[in-house]
């Protein structure tokens, strides 16, 4: 334990010396941030960045291209990065399927993809969790925005967040947040515990200056945490960070997701999709505005570099030192963060241009075929 507060206590002031020399390693790339500058969709261009933290990355995220849609998910995970990785290796997939066999997207659609993708990592916990208990405490937050014949279909679970940039009547770029954050820190999200749970007194709790869900879990929405949706998934009370203060009667986490439709106007300029880990150090008009002012070419990542400057600010410390803190360590200066910037060019919207079918997911750097090939029949 000392060795490990000796190590936080070595990163919070290694920076201090740093600053004496460093000189103008500014524009040096930082080894934990992963981006592509710009890519193409159906309808327009993408800018795709993201920057680990934690010891192993929790956010996973993918970018599907198609000549007549576009796929986006970030998959923000806590406990580990198992539930995240399963919802970027099923879910598209779901979704797919399930247009197929209805022959459209729709909300319906898009709300089944969730249910399946939930089903099967319960079913995934069911299997493993005789091997690996705390399986049952892994869960992740869920974004994801379809853009399909005009139409965008945004879905999601816990406090990721989805803001659109709208030309004002004054020609300014106005943010407008597309989603809501399924946290307990929202009064409105605590009402809502509060009224679904009216016998329950330790439904939300104030720990630490933090509201949490039975004093254990900020968000309300997510895949997984199966040991707060179903009493078989009980975590042994040994482990005290998952301790109950009384046996789970009901669930009080839910997979159902927010989700919202909306034709696409000439005002609609792009989207931003963004873990919390981008939403803790900018506002969503402060990130809109950033998009509008700059180049397309690499705006994801100039979005995550402005949140880790603030990051460091905060601590009163440099970006260029704070790159120098290891993963790991560096959970406490910021999260793992992940922005995909969506441009809409309203030229291409139902043009079919020649879009190659590809799978980009972040961080890992892999790009495959994707799946869109099932809607070119529909």
């Amino acid at each position: 334990m000392f060795s490990w507060l000796a190590r936080i206590a070595a990163a919070c002031w290694r920076p201090v010396r740093w600053y004496a020399r460093m000189s103008k390693d500014e524009d040096d790339d930082d080894a934990l941030l992963w981006s592509r500058d710009l890519g193409r969709h159906s309808a327009g261009e993408y800018s795709f960045a993201v920057v680990q933290a934690n010891e192993l990355l929790e956010d996973h995220s993918q970018v599907e291209t198609g000549s007549s849609a576009t796929f986006v998910g970030v998959y923000d995970g806590h406990g580990g990065p198992e539930a995240s990785r399963f919802i970027s290796d099923h879910l598209f997939l779901h979704l797919m399927r399930l247009a197929r066999e209805n022959g459209t997207i729709s909300e319906d659609v898009v709300r089944n993809a969730f249910s399946a993708t939930e089903d099967g990592f319960l079913a995934h916990v069911r299997r493993t969790c005789q091997i690996k208990p705390l399986i049952a405490a892994i869960g992740s937050c869920c974004l994801v925005g379809v853009i399909w014949r005009g139409t965008l279909y945004i879905a999601n679970l816990g406090d990721s967040r989805a803001v659109i940039g709208c030309l004002g009547r004054s020609n300014n770029i106005v943010a407008e947040q597309l989603t809501r954050d399924h946290n307990a820190s929202m009064e409105e999200v605590r009402q809502e515990l509060r009224s679904l749970h009216p016998d329950d007194s330790h439904i939300v709790v104030l720990k630490h200056g933090v509201w949490r869900i039975k004093g254990i879990i900020q968000v309300s929405r997510s895949i997984g945490d199966a040991y707060l949706k179903r009493p078989e998934f009980s975590i042994d009370p040994s482990v005290p960070r998952f301790r109950l203060p009384e046996p789970l009667r009901r669930p009080v986490l839910t997979a159902e997701p927010s989700i919202c439709t909306r034709v696409l106007r000439p005002q609609d300029k792009f989207l931003i999709f963004a873990s919390d880990g981008l939403w803790e150090h900018l506002t969503n008009q402060e990130a809109v505005e950033i998009v509008h002012s700059c180049p397309r070419a690499g705006i994801a990542k100039r979005l995550v570099r402005r949140a880790l400057q603030e990051a460091a600010r905060k601590r009163e410390m440099r970006y260029a030192d704070l790159k120098k803190v290891e993963k790991g360590i560096r959970r406490f200066f910021h999260d793992d963060m992940t922005v995909v910037v969506v441009f809409i060019d309203h030229e291409l919207l139902g043009s079919n241009a020649a879009i190659p079918e590809l799978s980009v997911r972040g961080f890992v750097d892999a790009v495959g075929p994707s799946e869109f090939s099932v809607l070119d029949g529909i």
